[in-house]
C-alpha cells in the first residue's frame, strides 16, 4: 500500500506571489496618477515654468552660475511636491473613503500599498528632474553627463523624506483639509530653505533655522550635484535619512492606532 503524502497548508504567501503583489500595486499606483492630469500637470509645469522664467529668462544677465544655482533650487522645489501631495493628500482621502481599510483586508503584503505610493512619487520626481534638465539646455547651463545623472538621482531619491512627511500629515487630518495644510508646510519650508532666494538675503535668524527643514539639506545635495557644493555632504545625507526615518515611524505608529 502506497503511503499517503499530504501537503501541509501554509499561511505564508509564496515569495513569487509576494513579489507579484508588490509589482502589481506599484504598477496600479503609477498608472493611476500618470493618467490623472490634474495631479501630474501642476507637479511638472509649476517648477518648470518657474525655472524657465526665473532661471532661464531672468538669469541671462547673471551668467551661467545663476542659472545653475536656480536649477538645483527649483529641482528641490519640484520634487517636494510629489512626496507631499501625492502621498499626503491621497492617503488622507483614501483613509476617509475607507480604501485603506479595504486594502488591509485584501490578501496582499502590508507594505505594498505604501511602497507603491513611494514608487509613484519617485517616477513623478524623475519626470520633474528630466523636464528641468531639458530646460537647462535652453538656458545654456553646461552640465557634464555625470552631473546631470547625479542631479537626476538626487531628485529621485530626495523625494523620499517628503513622502514620509506627507504620510505623517495624511494620518493627522481629513482629506478635505489635506491640500491646504500641506501648502502651509510646502511653501514656507521652500522659502525658509533658501529655494527662492539665496539664504544670505534672508534675516540672520531665519538663516539659522534653515537646517531644521529637509528641503535645505536636499538643496545642498542638489547644488553639489551641479558643481556648486560647499562643505561635506554626509551631514546632509544623514539629516535626510533621519527625517525620513522619524516621520515614517510617527506615521506608522499613528496608522496602527487609528487606521
Amino acid at each position: 500500500m502506497d503511503s499517503l503524502i499530504t501537503a501541509v497548508p501554509s499561511d505564508e504567501m509564496p515569495s513569487r506571489r509576494v513579489l507579484g503583489a508588490y509589482l502589481a500595486e506599484a504598477r496600479s499606483e503609477c498608472l493611476r496618477y500618470l493618467r490623472a492630469p490634474g495631479f501630474m500637470l501642476p507637479i511638472m509645469l509649476f517648477p518648470g515654468m518657474f525655472y524657465l522664467v526665473f532661471g532661464v529668462l531672468m538669469a541671462r544677465g547673471g551668467g551661467g552660475e545663476a542659472a545653475r544655482y536656480l536649477l538645483a533650487s527649483y529641482l528641490t522645489f519640484g520634487v517636494m511636491s510629489p512626496g507631499l501631495f501625492g502621498f499626503g493628500v491621497s492617503l488622507a482621502l483614501e483613509r476617509d473613503g475607507g480604501l485603506l481599510t479595504l486594502k488591509r483586508a485584501l490578501p496582499m503584503p502590508a507594505g505594498a500599498y505604501l511602497l507603491g505610493k513611494m514608487l509613484m512619487a519617485m517616477v513623478a520626481a524623475a519626470c520633474v528632474a528630466l523636464l528641468l534638465l531639458v530646460l537647462s539646455r535652453v538656458g545654456h547651463v553646461a552640465l557634464a553627463p555625470a552631473q546631470a545623472a547625479a542631479l537626476l538621482a538626487t531628485g529621485v531619491l530626495g523625494v523620499l523624506p517628503f513622502c514620509a512627511l506627507g504620510m505623517f500629515v495624511g494620518t493627522l487630518i481629513k482629506g478635505q483639509g489635506a491640500p491646504g495644510m500641506l501648502n502651509l508646510i510646502y511653501l514656507p519650508m521652500s522659502f525658509l530653505s533658501g529655494l527662492w532666494f539665496p539664504l544670505p538675503m534672508l534675516p540672520k535668524g531665519l538663516q539659522q533655522l534653515a537646517p531644521l527643514w529637509p528641503s535645505f539639506h536636499l538643496d545642498r545635495l542638489a547644488l553639489a550635484a551641479v558643481g556648486m557644493g560647499q562643505g561635506a555632504l554626509l551631514p546632509h545625507v544623514l539629516a535626510l535619512l533621519g527625517f525620513t526615518g522619524a516621520f515614517l515611524l510617527l506615521a506608522a505608529r499613528r496608522l496602527r492606532r487609528i487606521g
